[in-house]
């Protein structure tokens, strides 16, 4: 469960990026709305909240101070989600009949009211996905364009939210950008990505592009405050969250997980340096305990010490986010990762996730990738510094 709470999605609640929201703002006074947007950025950030949140203020029906006013008709349907001219589209699984968003309409509730910066791993995990991937299929831009030539119910704009546009089937991309298009005049369509990269380019060509910048650590920090967190804690969430409130809000729900995963790392990086193979294998078996989306955590955390390692040996406190703990052992661990390791380290970490992903023999994964640290953390290109040996031993 998320430690931040969002059940209102106004302007006033969306933490951070005011210069897009007061750019949406002067769109929506002034009456002239482009039909399609895209929000873009790393995932959880609050682009999705910003989409609701510019939705409310369009439908608002008695604006005030620069938002909408929580209060009439309008705004309290989109608080409940079920304005009748608010359309939301997502990605799903194929299971049980299911073909569009509506289908998934209970889960999708469950992941708005209480995991608002949406992690695509909770909505997999919401879905039951298990190892099938999600998309958006054709159905789906067949039930948009039917909606779409409907006349609004109350009010002046229809709005269609399309989250991870970018996991569009072709076809369903295809469909859908004829009506981008030809749109009609009281449609707009807001896309929501986190790889715009993947999304057709004839359809990005016809969007208003807004870029979101991750989320300073002040902001991220004061917020983790405000909704209870330690303050010792809500540093080093923010710290290490790269900007994301979703990251943050996680190692906030698990912060004695942080701990664990640092001294787990120690401990293995020390096995797998010293070459024994007797405790790399204890703790494969121990990890394997953990369950499958424990293990994910770990794995993501073992990702990033290798990168934030990798990073430390230039020098550039800025870009370093790791915890006061974390940078201790990085003195000395640092000059392990580098040119030649951080690649394939890297690639091996993620390779592992996806075993364990797709229901892979754990323990046999595990160990497997714990062997391969060994291999490639014993031959730094870089000078190894004086007591290093001593301290992996």
């Amino acid at each position: 469960m998320s430690v931040v709470k969002a059940l209102k999605v106004r302007f006033q609640d969306i933490t951070g990026h005011k210069e897009i929201i007061g750019s949406l703002r002067k769109l929506a006074d002034s009456g002239k709305l482009p039909h399609a947007f895209l929000f873009t950025g790393i995932s959880g950030i609050g682009k999705h909240r910003t989409a609701r949140a510019f939705s409310q203020y369009i439908h608002c029906k008695n604006r005030k101070n620069g938002d909408s006013c929580g209060e009439c008709p309008s705004c309290l349907q989109h608080q409940k989600h079920n304005n009748p001219d608010l359309h939301f589209v997502y990605p799903i699984v194929k299971k049980d009949g299911a073909l569009i968003s509506k289908d998934m309409i209970e889960e999708w509730r469950d992941m708005l009211d209480n995991y608002s910066y949406m992690p695509s791993e909770k909505w997999n995990e919401l879905l039951k996905a298990g190892n099938s991937q999600t998309a958006i299929y054709v159905n789906e831009s067949e039930e948009i364009i039917s909606r779409a030539s409907l006349s609004s119910f109350q009010e002046d704009y229809k709005i269609f939210i399309i989250w991870l546009p970018e996991k569009m089937r072709l076809e369903a991309a295809n469909k859908l950008l004829k009506i981008i298009e030809e749109p009609y005049e009281d449609t707009i369509f807001i896309l929501v990505s986190n790889n715009e990269s993947k999304i057709l380019p004839t359809i990005l060509s016809r969007t208003q592009r807004f870029n979101f910048k991750p989320l300073s650590d002040r902001e991220l920090q004061d917020l983790l405050i405000e909704n209870g967190v330690d303050k010792d804690v809500a540093r080093d969430a923010a710290r290490i969250s790269e900007g994301s409130l979703q990251k943050a809000d996680e190692i906030a729900c698990h912060p004695e997980e942080l701990i664990e995963f640092s001294d787990l790392f120690k401990e293995t990086m020390r096995a797998a340096y010293a070459l024994k193979a007797k405790t790399l294998k204890e703790i494969s078996e121990n990890v394997a305990a953990f369950g499958r989306e424990k293990i994910i955590r770990f794995l993501t955390y073992c990702a990033r010490m290798i990168r934030e390692n990798y990073i430390y040996n230039y020098s550039l406190p800025p870009l370093i986010m790791m915890t006061a703990d974390e940078i201790t052992f990085s003195g000395r661990f640092a000059p392990f990762i580098h040119d030649g390791n951080v690649e394939q380290l890297s690639q091996e970490i993620a390779r592992a996730a996806r075993d364990i992903e797709r229901n892979g023999n754990s323990k046999i994964v595990i160990f497997d990738l714990l062997l391969l640290f060994s291999r490639l953390v014993r031959k730094p290109k870089t000078m190894v510094l004086p007591g290093m040996e001593e301290y992996l031993n």
